[in-house]
């Protein structure tokens, strides 16, 4: 069972209880009981424990409900059914993760390509994340992938760069666990913009046009000048 911190995640035991039903919750390798029903009775033994206020049972399937979950609460949950039609067991393994952050994209301007010194065409750009474990953050041109890189349990942060031409606005960053992710889309408009400090050039052409009369025939004078202009940004 994989979840992430703040939600509440039930443990389903799949049986209707009856009255002479013995229900157990354990937790960890120590196999510490946390609750039970016995007879009938819900017994939460929580306090002064990383589960206090957190545990609730269902009085009819005995399901234990684990409200505001975080981290410490991953680990392996034995559920025991002591009963007249037999005895049964089963085993639930909690993964607990933290809340995704959402992927930043900026423009990669220590990579600025000659391409786009020269055209301005192309765009280096870089999607960043922080404080990530067991995640994959990718790159997304509409529904097809791009790029990725995964990481495993350290908690680091996360970059992952791309260079592409300033077409459109469907490409995205992604950052992801196996079962929930985080989008963020990338504005063209805002980022395919000149590094700082990057010089850009212009050029404009010139054309000025003189009409005069000459032995009694009108004739046209076309003057052309090129003009070349850098700027500093």
């Amino acid at each position: 069972v994989s979840v992430l911190e703040g939600d509440s995640v039930s443990l389903h035991t799949d049986v209707k209880i009856q009255r002479d039903d013995h229900i157990l919750w354990m937790f960890g390798p120590q196999e510490s009981r946390i609750a039970e029903i016995h007879r009938q009775n819900i017994y939460i033994d929580a306090i002064n424990t990383i589960f206090e206020k957190r545990l609730q049972m269902d009085n009819q399937t005995g399901s234990l409900i684990i409200r505001n979950i975080r981290t410490e609460h991953s680990g392996l949950y034995k559920l025991t059914i002591l009963s007249n039609r037999g005895n049964s067991y089963k085993r639930f393994s909690v993964s607990v993760y933290a809340l995704l952050p959402v992927p930043v994209i900026t423009r990669n301007c220590s990579h600025c390509s000659l391409s786009e010194t020269s055209s301005n065409k192309n765009c280096s750009l870089l999607c960043s994340t922080v404080n990530v474990s067991a995640v994959t953050l990718s790159w997304y041109k509409g529904n097809s992938l791009l790029s990725s890189i995964s990481v495993s349990d350290l908690s680091i942060s996360l970059s992952l760069p791309l260079e592409l031409e300033c077409l459109d606005d469907s490409y995205s960053c992604v950052v992801a666990y196996s079962f929930t992710n985080r989008t963020t889309h990338l504005n063209i408009t805002d980022l395919c913009q000149p590094c700082p400090g990057q010089q850009q050039h212009f050029q404009h052409i010139f054309f000025l046009n003189v009409q005069f009369i000459a032995d009694h025939s009108l004739c046209l004078l076309q003057i052309t000048s090129r003009v070349s202009i850098s700027c500093h940004l």
